[in-house]
């Protein structure tokens, strides 16, 4: 099953072991501290919209994209709840055409390792980069491979993976090895990688 179709069956099975209620705390610590100030922001891959929805209460004008319609139908309820703005939308990033130098920032938890090949990761870096002004930021939060594999748990990507895939379009600004912010006993390790547009 590819992976699109993959992800829509387990958003219609109930088995979504990346849903979090919080917002990730890795996403707060690098908003907190890093020069990433409020503009027009995507989230690709938002699924039930808890980071999209701390990055509006933040003062970010958010788009999130996400293919499983059930995934945006939880993360409109959510934001109704926490009255957030968010424009929520089912979305295939890769494939559907995108405006370009639309946002200044772009977030994603776990959506760029989700491709198994090469080729794939490199057309969402590209695709990334198209919609991303000048100057823009990624952040991407990667299932490390210094990790144990377990199941489920995400894909796992080793740096020379992540840079060979994204080193035309960006310019990596910070690399370091985290864990996902869940309410798992031990959360799976990643990297925090945040990428400039070249």
């Amino acid at each position: 099953m590819k992976t699109p179709n993959k992800f829509i069956q387990h958003y219609k099975d109930g088995f979504m072991p990346w849903a979090h209620q919080e917002p990730d705390f890795n996403l707060v610590e690098m908003v907190d501290n890093w020069p990433i100030k409020p503009c027009k922001t995507l989230e690709v891959g938002c699924g039930t919209g808890t980071d999209s929805v701390w990055l509006s209460q933040k003062g970010f004008q958010t788009t999130a994209y996400d293919l499983s319609p059930i995934a945006i139908e939880m993360a409109n309820k959510q934001a109704l709840i926490q009255k957030a703005s968010v424009d929520f939308k089912v979305f295939d990033f890769l494939t559907e055409k995108v405006k370009p130098d639309e946002f200044g920032f772009v977030f994603d938890r776990g959506f760029f390792h989700g491709f198994e090949t090469e080729t794939d990761r490199i057309k969402v870096a590209k695709q990334i980069s198209t919609v991303l002004e000048k100057n823009g930021l990624w952040l991407s939060l990667i299932g490390n491979a210094d990790g144990i594999k377990t199941d489920p748990g995400p894909p796992l990507r080793s740096a020379t993976q992540i840079v060979s895939s994204i080193e035309k379009y960006f310019k990596i600004l910070s690399i370091r090895a985290s864990h996902f912010g869940n309410d798992e006993v031990k959360p799976a390790r990643i990297w925090i990688c945040l990428m400039r547009k070249r």
